[in-house]
């Protein structure tokens, strides 16, 4: 699976507005929502909101992939924000977090669901790469290193 399948540049933002958790998830649902691949937002946020009541998605290393399975995406879709300022969103490794990558899919894509997200973890896990992406200025900046490492 190719990530820039799954996102298009106008899903990225960078910086956020918001400065705290479900307002960061409220956010890049709304940019899914303006990009059309998501016909309903408040199901979505709803989903991903609960999956994130569960168990925090701050997986460490400054990322957070907040992610939830909704019956109205048709397609898997990714939102990419870069927090203004670093964010605490309860990581595991207790630091807070420079970028959060939500992850949308339909109930029915559990393997590509996965597959995307063993991806964003690999390509986290680069510590060149992640530092590259934790400093980049803009939205396009952040697509184009996602370009350049073909995913």
């Amino acid at each position: 699976m190719n990530l820039l399948d799954i996102l298009s540049p106008d899903c990225i933002r960078a910086p956020l507005e918001a400065t705290d958790k479900l307002p960061t998830i409220e956010e890049l649902v709304a940019l899914l929502a303006a990009a059309g691949k998501v016909d309903d937002p408040a199901a979505l946020r709803d989903a991903v909101w609960t999956r994130e009541q569960t168990r925090t998605t701050g997986i460490g290393h400054g990322l957070a992939i907040p992610h939830g399975k909704c019956s109205t995406m048709g397609d898997l879709a990714l939102a990419i924000g870069k927090p203004a300022e670093p964010m605490d969103f309860e990581a595991i490794d207790g630091q807070p977090v420079r970028l959060i990558v939500l992850l949308a899919s339909p109930p029915d894509r559990t393997s590509d669901h996965i597959q995307a997200l063993a991806q964003i973890s690999r390509l986290v896990s680069m510590e060149a790469f992640r530092e590259q992406i934790y400093n980049a200025g803009s939205a396009d900046e952040i697509y184009e290193l996602l370009k350049s490492q073909g995913k």
